[in-house]
């Protein structure tokens, strides 16, 4: 992926899990790297690790759910680095979990405005910001298997990753003409803080004897191997493919 040297990259939910590891595998293929999230101190430690690597970053926190936020973040980009190549939009949480009879609007609106606006507001400015420069780009949004699949009391998660699919498609559409592609990768289960945090809610004996027997794989995905898949459709090897669902999970969805 010699296309990716050079270029730069911005990476929102960096602090950790996909996000992270996607950070890293652009500064270690010759990528200059931004780095958002709202833990500051996270995004400094990751820094200075690609730093240490050799590579260049520079790290901003950021609140997705905020339009001023998400135009300093990519502002910020531009003043450090003079360009904007790729954009993987990873920031997301999984909220509070609840029958439809109790979810609070609260809790609702949290998830949407995190997993759904913040994606929105994100693809906005990096869109402004990459048509001014005149080169093209790669957007990544990333959803779920939850993209296409429901579960009890997700309905408000289930709902904020839905929603990516008809907004990666309608903004694929939108700005294909200006060399922009914009695609959607949809992880399956993953061994990151917000899946180990599940595992604490579902427990071990549910996780283990009747999630993971669904994955063909029989075990989780790593950030890694999640990582190698956004940094495929941010590259020129993927230069066909935009609009497009990429479902990385082991074969979990074939099992549902």
């Amino acid at each position: 992926m010699s296309t990716i040297k050079d270029k730069v990259a911005l990476i929102t939910g960096a602090s950790s899990g996909i996000g992270r590891s996607t950070a890293e595998a652009f500064a270690a293929k010759g990528a200059k790297v931004v780095v958002a999230a709202r833990r500051k101190d996270e995004l400094d430690s990751l820094v200075e690790s690609i730093e240490n690597m050799g590579g260049q970053a520079s790290a901003i926190k950021t609140d997705v759910s905020n339009a001023k936020s998400v135009e300093q973040m990519v502002e910020h980009t531009m003043d450090v680095f003079g360009r904007l190549d790729y954009a993987v939009n990873n920031a997301g949480i999984e909220g509070n979990f609840g029958a439809i009879t109790d979810l609070s609007e609260e809790d609702w609106d949290n998830v949407m405005n995190i997993n759904l606006k913040g994606i929105f507001l994100s693809m906005k400015y990096e869109a402004r910001a990459m048509i001014k420069l005149g080169n093209g780009g790669s957007i990544v949004n990333i959803g779920s298997v939850n993209s296409f699949l429901g579960f009890p009391t997700g309905s408000a998660y289930v709902t904020s990753k839905h929603g990516l699919i008809g907004l990666t498609s309608s903004v694929s559409a939108e700005l294909a003409p200006q060399g922009i592609r914009v695609n959607l990768l949809c992880p399956g289960v993953t061994d990151t803080p917000m899946h180990r945090r599940l595992r604490g809610i579902v427990g071990d004996e549910l996780y283990d004897q009747g999630l993971l027997p669904t994955v063909h794989l029989r075990r989780a995905g790593l950030p890694e191997e999640m990582a190698k898949s956004i940094l495929f459709l941010c590259s020129d090897e993927s230069s066909y493919i935009t609009g497009s669902t990429l479902t990385v999970d082991g074969g979990l969805t074939l099992t549902m």
